[in-house]
């Protein structure tokens, strides 16, 4: 089982031997992994060269699993006059929305995604990799767990929608089930534009994060005083492009040092406090489902203010976080994670969706709790160990769909590009709309199929050689 992503922050391919043995005569020397998981992520551990920059590896852990606590944390399922109801605690406990503040962590995600890419395209320029090559294997990596997800959703909705399960649950499910995968519609993107950002950021270095930040305050600019509501949509790339870069500027070190941290943290800080207590901005750093305007639907100007704050964090930290990433417990276990970290992300809803509807079926008392009540709140930790307990069964079997079997080519650039523009629409419908609906089977057939119908398009080749 292979612990680290090829284009993560090394930049070289991690291989997936372990452990010698005596090899037969005339036969070269092989290693075979050892049983066990935490055994062979020690070993990975103890393998690990030391100019790796062990904090990316690290930051994209402790990010995704900020968003599953999140999730998890604010779902607020419960009974309503008798009947089953599935709400937020944001929505219910409008003080909760400072939560948002520590668990809203995609700005994290991008940021050190940039200084992936950074390595990984320069790697692959070194070894005279084309973008088709190189962006072939980042979107079977990312797209290529989502399959299964979508498969099982589409069979449980067409099971659920035959034995009369109503639209509405149906809908609510499918939707907090899948909105994890909005964020794979927008990275893949992102990634997509590697080559010119890179090239960006080589000509005009900080400029390239200072003009597409601008660029996203004058759309909020015009939004909010010309209600051009149609033009914030160009803030998904606006948005996170200039995080992406910042990602390229802690690579080349531009960004770097506890005074730059601390400068960036405070003003990212009180930028996000002025744009949200005294500007038209509302608290909350993820969508309300009862709020009319949204921070993140599309991305605004906090999240720019909150990605400073973070990223400056990370920067006054850094050299502690380094320092003790290189002892063995906390390398290991940051490997172990980041070798089912897709698994986790895209999984960890349904889980979770899953034993709620269980319990709303089962035993119905154990949601009798109303929100935001001591009790409610005590509870949340028993429901969160339950919640672990329940996902470790879909890391054993869905892990391995991070690991792709290696392909001797890649589609041409323009079908890649076609058909990932393909997938990425049905990954926004899926996340804004969820799989059920009122056709056939109870399905929404269009974004269903416009996922793996685009993969095929980007990926399909023909020689496949399994790693």
């Amino acid at each position: 089982m292979c612990f680290c992503r090829p284009e993560a922050a090394g930049g070289h391919k991690r291989e997936l031997t372990v452990f010698p043995y005596t090899a037969p005569m005339n036969k070269p020397h092989v290693e075979i992994p050892p049983p066990g998981l935490w055994a062979k992520a020690l070993w990975m551990a103890d393998r690990t060269p030391e100019s790796r920059n062990r904090t990316v590896d690290f930051l994209r852990a402790l990010s995704i699993l900020a968003v599953v606590l999140g999730h998890w944390i604010i779902s607020a399922p419960y009974f309503s006059d008798g009947s089953p109801a599935y709400s937020h605690i944001l929505d219910l406990a409008p003080w909760s929305q400072w939560l948002t503040w520590l668990f809203q962590v995609m700005p994290v995600f991008f940021f050190v995604g940039g200084y992936s890419n950074f390595i990984s395209w320069q790697s692959a320029q070194r070894k005279n990799l084309g973008f088709g090559s190189w962006f072939d294997s980042r979107i079977r990596r990312l797209i290529g767990p989502v399959m299964p997800l979508i498969g099982m959703w589409a069979v449980m909705v067409a099971i659920a929608h035959s034995n009369g399960v109503g639209p509405t649950m149906i809908f609510i499910g499918s939707k907090v089930a899948l909105i994890p995968v909005w964020f794979l519609a927008v990275y893949i993107l992102v990634v997509a534009l590697v080559p010119l950002t890179f090239r960006a950021w080589q000509h005009w270095g900080l400029a390239s994060i200072l003009v597409p930040a601008a660029a996203a305050a004058v759309i909020d600019i015009a939004f909010f005083t010309a209600n051009q509501h149609s033009l914030a949509w160009l803030n998904y790339p606006f948005v996170w492009l200039a995080v992406h870069q910042m990602g390229y500027a802690w690579h080349d070190r531009r960004l770097a040092g506890l005074r730059t941290g601390l400068l960036l943290f405070a003003g990212g800080l009180l930028s996000l406090m002025a744009l949200t207590q005294l500007g038209p901005y509302p608290l909350s750093l993820v969508g309300v489902p009862s709020d009319a305007l949204s921070n993140t639907l599309p991305p605004k100007l906090p999240l720019l203010a909150l990605a400073a704050a973070q990223i400056g964090l990370i920067l006054a930290f850094e050299a502690p976080l380094k320092h003790w990433l290189s002892k063995r417990r906390p390398w290991t276990a940051t490997i172990l994670i980041n070798g089912m970290i897709m698994t986790i992300f895209l999984w960890h809803s349904t889980v979770m969706i899953l034993l709620v509807g269980l319990a709303f079926w089962v035993w119905p008392t154990l949601l009798a709790t109303q929100p935001d009540t001591p009790l409610w709140w005590t509870a949340r930790l028993p429901w969160l160990l339950v919640y672990t307990l329940a996902t470790l069964p879909f890391l054993l079997i869905f892990s391995r769909f991070e690991r792709p079997a290696t392909h001797s080519g890649s589609a041409p650039v323009w079908r890649q590009l076609f058909g990932i523009a393909i997938t990425c629409l049905g990954l926004a419908m899926l996340a804004m709309g969820g799989i059920g609906g009122s056709d056939w089977l109870g399905l929404r057939w269009i974004p269903l199929l416009l996922v793996p119908a685009g993969f095929a398009i980007a990926t399909v080749t023909g020689a496949v050689r399994r790693t």
